[in-house]
Formats: structure tokens, sequence, C-alpha cells
């Protein structure tokens, strides 16, 4: 890969003090609480660093299909990264408390719609502060907008359809990225049922972190995926497409190619009654 899709601190503030433009973003998040991120965000935040709302700017209001968290329209996306000084060719990384979910999810949007040079912080602010790194309380000053075009990758992303064909031996493996109890069908916190789709194997994404809570290397990784097929087709979800995105990133920095997102999940799938689910274990 020409560029990792993780940055460690040293490698963030190496670029920072370079001549490199750099756009940070703080994605931080709590879903049990709405005003988290920008509290967060207030107290203390990477120089520089603009915040992103992640409900409000990085998912759309639930219907009867896609899922609890739809993705927004590429046009809108395509106008928050514009007004924040983003195109295509910007070199981006986001940011939350620790490696979870909500960063993952900014990066896979910006990746998903071509812009090839976003990456995660590797620890997030956690880490940045461990390091010693500075912070500031200071809103971000004000960034001339730019012009975002998307170029969505539609082999980045499936629907109901392609999730069907996949369940019913298609070819596609299916990667389930929730805990072995929501898997399993034992618990269902957040949605009205519990299970997993057929013929899915279950690979918690939080298996891709250290005990530290850093990314594993490409070669742990690799070991971690290994009964995944090298070159064929993935598809990744979990229950609204947004805890999927860890497993997405981790797949593609173990080398994998083929992978997609399934961004209604769990959630989706279970919205139509005609599709089957699962419970119990399934061999990986």
């Amino acid at each position: 890969m020409s560029l990792s899709n993780v940055a460690s601190v040293a490698q963030v503030q190496e670029r920072l003090a370079g001549v490199e433009r750099i756009v940070l973003l703080d994605v931080r998040f709590n879903p049990k609480d709405s005003a988290y991120g920008k509290n967060a965000y207030a107290k203390g935040h990477l120089p520089g660093a603009l915040f992103i709302d992640f409900k409000a700017d990085l998912t759309d209001p639930a219907q009867e299909h896609g899922g609890r968290s739809p993705l927004p329209s590429p046009e809108r996306l395509a106008s928050l990264f514009g007004s924040l000084g983003i195109d295509r060719e910007t070199a981006v990384v986001a940011y939350e408390d620790g490696n979870g979910p909500a960063a993952s999810r900014l990066w896979w949007l910006l990746r998903y719609l071509g812009a090839d040079r976003a990456q995660v912080l590797d620890g997030g602010y956690s880490a940045w502060t461990a390091a010693g790194g500075d912070v500031s309380a200071e809103p971000a000053a004000a960034v001339a907008p730019r012009e975002f075009v998307p170029a969505p990758r539609a082999d980045w992303l499936v629907g109901v359809e392609e999730v069907r064909v996949a369940s019913a031996g298609g070819g596609a493996a299916l990667v389930d990225s929730r805990d072995a109890a929501q898997y399993a069908g034992r618990e269902a916190p957040f949605d009205p049922v519990a299970g997993h789709i057929p013929g899915a194997a279950n690979y918690f994404w939080k298996d891709t972190l250290e005990e530290g809570g850093a990314w594993k290397s490409p070669e742990q990784l690799r070991d971690w995926f290994g009964d995944l097929p090298q070159d064929g087709e993935i598809i990744v979800y979990c229950g609204s497409g947004i805890s999927a995105t860890p497993n997405v990133l981790a797949l593609r920095e173990a080398g994998y190619s083929n992978v997609k997102l399934y961004s209604g999940s769990w959630s989706d799938w279970i919205s139509y009654d005609e599709n089957r689910i699962a419970t119990g274990e399934e061999e990986n």
C-alpha cells in the first residue's frame, strides 16, 4: 500500500511540523450523550483540529429500510468536507478518544468518496495526550472552502440484494463485526430481533486491537483474518454499519483488497420479513 490507513502520533507530529497541509478532524462521540463530542472538543483538542458532529454529520435519519444509521448522500458529504477545506487530494487524519468506530466511519466515508489520503490517528486523542502532544481549547480558525467532487467507489459498498446472494452461498464471505453474544443471538441491545445473517462468520471488531488499544500490525491482522480468502470478496456488517468500519479498515491494512461494507447491516437485514435469521455459532 502506498499509504497506510493508520497514522501514528509520531508520524502526525512530524507531518504537522513540515510543510504538508493536513486537516485534522475530531469526531469524538458517545452514543449515550449527544453533547459529548462538542464538550470534549471545547475542553481540548489537537491544535487546529476541526470538529465533526458524528450523528448529525455522518448519518441520515432512519427510514423503513436502510438501517439505524443510514449513509448521507455523496452530495451532502461533499458539501460538508468542502466546507472544511477538504478536497479529494487533501491529507486528512481523523481521531476520536481511542481507536473506535467513529473515526473509522469517517475514514471510510472519505475513502469511499475518493479521498485516498484519509487516515485515522492510532490511539486517538488518548494516545496523543499520553505522548505529550500539544492540545488547544481554542476553536479552529476559519478555513477556506474547497470543492470536493465525490467519486463514489461502487465496489466498496453493497446493499441487501448482494448480501442475500452471499448468504445463500453466492461466493462472498460474510463478516459479522459485533460481539459474540449479539452474533449468537443471546443479546440484542439495539435491535428488536437477535441473531445474525446466515452464513456469516464472527470477527468482533475490537479483536483488531492490541490489549493497550493500538491497532494490531498488518502481520497480526493477516493472522487474525487468516481463514478469510485473501483474493475473494468480503462483505462486512455490524448492527448499523458503524462498527463494521474498523474491520473494513483492518482488512485493508492486512492486504485484503476486495472488502465491501453492508452499510445498513443487521438493522437493515431484519427490516425485511423474508430475510432468514440464524442463531448460535458458525465455524469461521
